[in-house]
């Protein structure tokens, strides 16, 4: 049997792999922690938002039913399903005896209607007694009125069927991840040789650890299709090269042989001429022998002269092309690396900010969500620059964006923006809420000293906000961060502004 462990160390250990995987530690993240050591799966997660709009809808009346409301928000804050039902059952039957009848009030039957519609698509439809339960809930639902008695009953048996559900869906999941990692570790194992193909490998395998998130997916489809151009462009550069070196290989036989040839042949002609000499008797028949020789003599220079330069022509374009090949690599693997991120800090850089932006904003304009932007810029930055050296300052970037990336949640996105600017997307966040995350991030700083040699450095940072409003372009909420980060640094530094 495998050990049993103790859930005190479990639940320490998790709060370590929260913060060694620098997570947020919301209940979500302690649990996906929790259920990975201790080898249980990972439920689906509980649909904590949709249950508190629904409670919020709820118009109650009398002592009773403000007493189950009370429930059913211990029942959402402690995510459990049984109470949640067992709440809203009792609120339900509070309002029978007032109504005459044992029916659901529309409102509440459309709000749960518009729930179970939302959440159930999740677990897909590969369960068919599940599916069946989802589709008789449903029905029962769309009924005006709707009976509470039909109801009770169909609630009691998808209850029994859902854990099933959910245990294989997060079974599933798993699985997924698995036989993913092993087709790109295979990918990878067949391209070593490639140093950048390897670097793209190693990030898709860092995208797909958990927590999965669509982002992820969406950083990892990204990669994915950028090691498929770039190998597809090597691989076709790299038979074009081989195709030229054939050539040129050919065409270098082919000459060495010409010189061979014309070597035979003026060997045969100067032995022809030498035996001829031997017979002459008089001077004057030596004259033509000596014009033929020298003739030859002349030929067979010009025509080595002539293969000379054209075998160094050969050595030439041989020596091109494999620095073209060289640099080819070389561009393919800066391109790798620079295609979407910041080399020195490992955040995002403009095309990859350009790129994510423009994702955040279609998720506001099709969830109606609001979304917040900030952009900061490290206080003094010159003067740290003079007086420690180049290299502190681009290590100061480098922990500032380290100390970020700590602060922020998994849904946050950080880029730089040029020189020591910074930008954080910050989705689900009003502007009050994220001139908050950011006066933390700047306590976070006067915590984290940054280390130049011995000496210990202060970072701040002056930031603007700007929550996006309707049909306004990225690039105009980000003017408007970047007017309220001047203010901001024109008030005294070390600042947040709202825009």
């Amino acid at each position: 049997m495998p050990e049993q462990r103790n859930p005190s160390e479990i639940a320490r250990e998790a709060l370590k792999r929260l913060a060694e995987r620098h997570l947020a530690p919301t209940p979500a993240n302690y649990q996906a922690c929790y259920n990975e050591i201790a080898n249980l799966p990972n439920v689906m997660p509980f649909p904590e938002p949709p249950l508190r709009q629904l409670a919020a809808g709820l118009c109650p009346r009398g002592e009773v039913q403000i007493a189950q409301l009370s429930r059913l928000d211990a029942a959402i804050s402690g995510r459990s399903w049984q109470g949640v039902q067992d709440a809203l059952q009792a609120y339900i039957a509070a309002a029978a005896p007032s109504q005459g009848a044992t029916q659901l009030p529309h409102e509440v039957s459309t709000a749960l209607l518009q729930l179970f519609e939302a959440v159930f698509p999740a677990f897909g439809r590969d369960d068919l007694h599940f599916c069946a339960a989802v589709d008789e809930l449903l029905a029962a639902l769309r009924v005006t009125p709707c009976e509470f008695s039909r109801l009770e009953v169909v609630l009691r048996n998808l209850a029994g069927l859902a854990p099933y559900a959910v245990a294989e869906q997060a079974e599933i999941r798993e699985a997924l991840l698995k036989l993913l990692h092993l087709i790109i570790e295979n990918i990878g194992e067949l391209s070593l040789d490639d140093a950048w193909f390897k670097g793209q490998i190693d990030g898709l395998l860092a995208a797909v650890e958990p927590p999965l998130t669509l982002r992820h997916l969406d950083e990892m489809e990204r990669r994915l299709r950028d090691v498929m151009d770039k190998q597809s462009r090597a691989r076709a550069r790299s038979v074009e090269a081989q195709e030229e070196m054939r050539k040129m290989l050919s065409a270098f036989i082919e000459r060495l042989s010409t010189m061979n040839e014309s070597s035979s042949a003026f060997q045969g002609k100067i032995e022809a001429s030498a035996r001829q000499i031997e017979m002459v008797s008089r001077l004057e028949d030596l004259a033509p022998l000596l014009k033929d020789v020298v003739s030859a003599t002349q030929t067979m220079a010009e025509e080595t002269a002539s293969s000379r330069e054209q075998l160094r022509a050969l050595q030439d374009r041989v020596l091109a092309t494999e620095a073209e090949l060289v640099q080819l690599h070389r561009e393919l693997d800066s391109a790798s690396s620079l295609a979407r991120h910041d080399p020195l800090t490992d955040t995002l850089n403009r095309k990859g900010l350009d790129e994510a932006l423009e994702r955040e904003i279609s998720a506001v304009r099709r969830r109606n969500t609001p979304l917040s932007l900030c952009l900061l810029d490290i206080d003094n930055f010159k003067r740290l620059n003079d007086r420690l050296g180049h290299e502190a300052g681009d290590n100061a970037l480098i922990h500032l964006a380290n100390v970020a990336r700590a602060c922020m949640r998994p849904t946050d996105t950080l880029a730089r923006y040029g020189g020591e600017e910074f930008i954080i997307l910050m989705p689900d966040t009003t502007l009050e809420q994220g001139v908050e995350a950011m006066v933390r991030l700047q306590r976070e700083l006067t915590k984290a000293f940054f280390l130049s040699g011995r000496d210990k450095v202060l970072i701040t940072f002056s930031a603007g906000v700007a929550q996006l409003v309707n049909e306004e372009r990225g690039s105009d909420a980000i003017r408007r961060a970047d007017q309220a980060m001047y203010l901001a640094k024109r008030a005294g530094k070390n600042r947040v502004f709202g825009a």
